[in-house]
């Protein structure tokens, strides 16, 4: 059996790289794993031996999109993406290229690894300098004579410490200043291997002025005792936009922890969405870093947990700039014995004065086995500022259901129409068609509709 350290001295890179990881591996191993009493973590537990975790499988590159898994053919029927990676694991085993004007252009669209190689620069810039190993410090900047909030507990960096030292492959974008990339790109991520773990990693860089939306699919059959441990950096630079997509649709047995972090620039605007569907438990972290002054955050998400999942959001929009804007929508509906978890921050910083800041999640409950968690916060240390959060939990409403069943509509259909139609204020801030066909599609197959 391979240690963590076997496996590091296996990975080839450049010192600088090599080095990072190293410093990265031994901040792992002096942390423990989040516990309940982590106010973070306090309704998700973590049962993971990594001694005894070995890593996914090696996988070949494939010629014909007939030799991907069906998931994989399936969506690629009708994606909205224009280029894209498929990674089996730790591998890229099909890709597409970017059209020939926007490699005209400067952008770049390739895995993790292979930028490294080729855009040594680029990456070396912006490679964890918005998830670093570490937990970054997000005390909010306090008046003076005031207690500020106190800094994450290290414990919270555990997975990010391993993500960041034994990250295999991933995705890079880089869009330079002025350049805007119409057609989405995208990557789609399936395992294969049970019994194992997949550490990713993606980059997605642009300048000033620049625009691209990036989708980030995951996919797997039922994998008993699998890991999937990522980080996802955003550096949006000033004016520009980015929109980033993740839906996560893993298999039974399958544990998923991933760290999402945007750092956005003066006037830009960063529009994520995070879809939670699969997977036996999942820990989905997204922040906003509002670093420049009329910055703006919109911030989606949705899940649908059932069978015995255990779905854990946590979200932090962190102002620290004037006159910015961040709205934070979080829709999710948990069935059977499912648990559902959001805990959500807004952290508006001395002098960040005009700071608009919203933060509502709404959760629908069709069992009354299933249970959630909601822990909307506020942390305001500037006087002229508007800032609301709110939180509900409710049953599906039966006189509804009723309705539709009295029309001869079968309940399961009636139950699908229901949250579909719960989840729509979700779906409907979303412009890309293709997207969102296929999270309701997954909706259906929830409710046994499809």
């Amino acid at each position: 059996m391979t240690t963590f350290n076997d496996q590091l001295a296996q990975v080839q890179g450049p010192e600088w790289l090599t080095a990072k990881r190293k410093e990265s591996l031994e901040l792992f191993t002096t942390l423990e794993v989040p516990q309940e009493s982590v106010e973070a973590w306090k309704y998700t537990r973590v049962d993971v031996d990594f001694d005894a975790l070995r890593p996914h499988g090696k996988r070949d590159v494939v010629s014909d999109v007939s030799a991907l898994p069906q998931s994989v053919q399936d969506r690629l029927t009708g994606t909205d993406v224009g280029a894209f990676l498929v990674l089996d694991g730790p591998d890229v085993v099909y890709r597409t290229e970017l059209p020939a004007e926007l490699t005209a252009k400067g952008v770049i669209f390739t895995d993790l690894k292979t930028a490294v190689e080729q855009h040594a620069d680029k990456v070396q810039q912006y490679l964890y300098s918005v998830v670093p190993a570490e937990v970054p410090d997000d005390t909010t900047i306090a008046a003076p004579g005031t207690t500020p909030s106190k800094s994450p507990d290290p414990s919270e960096g555990k997975f990010s410490a391993l993500a960041a030292a034994l990250w295999t492959n991933g995705a890079f974008v880089y869009v330079p200043r002025g350049v805007e990339v119409e057609l989405p790109l995208g990557s789609f991520r399936v395992m294969s291997d049970a019994g194992t773990y997949t550490a990713t990693r993606t980059l997605v860089v642009a300048e000033e002025n620049a625009q691209v939306t990036f989708i980030d699919e995951q996919d797997s059959e039922a994998l008993p005792g699998t890991y999937a441990i990522g980080a996802v950096e955003l550096v949006v630079k000033d004016a520009a936009r980015v929109r980033y997509v993740s839906i996560q649709n893993w298999g039974e047995g399958v544990t998923h922890i991933q760290r999402q972090r945007g750092d956005v620039g003066r006037d830009a605007t960063l529009n994520s969405l995070v879809v939670t569907m699969g997977g036996t438990l999942s820990r989905t972290e997204m922040q906003s870093y509002l670093r420049g002054q009329g910055s703006n955050s919109e911030m989606l998400a949705l899940y649908f947990a059932n069978k015995d999942q255990h779905f854990d959001h946590y979200t932090l929009q962190h102002h620290a700039a004037p006159n910015a804007y961040s709205d934070l929508l979080y829709k999710g509906v948990n069935n059977d014995a499912s648990v559902g978890v959001f805990s959500g921050m807004i952290k508006v910083d001395l002098g960040a004065q005009k700071t608009d800041a919203y933060q509502k999640h709404r959760t629908l409950m069709l069992s009354s086995d299933a249970r959630n968690f909601s822990v909307p916060q506020l942390e305001i240390n500037a006087n002229d500022v508007r800032c609301s959060h709110g939180s509900t939990t409710s049953p599906v409403d039966q006189e509804a259901l009723f309705f539709l069943r009295s029309r001869g509509i079968a309940r399961e259909v009636a139950e699908k129409m229901l949250v579909t139609a719960f989840l729509e204020d979700v779906l409907g801030r979303v412009p890309l068609k293709s997207v969102v066909k296929y999270i309701e599609g997954i909706i259906a197959r929830k409710v046994g509709a499809a």
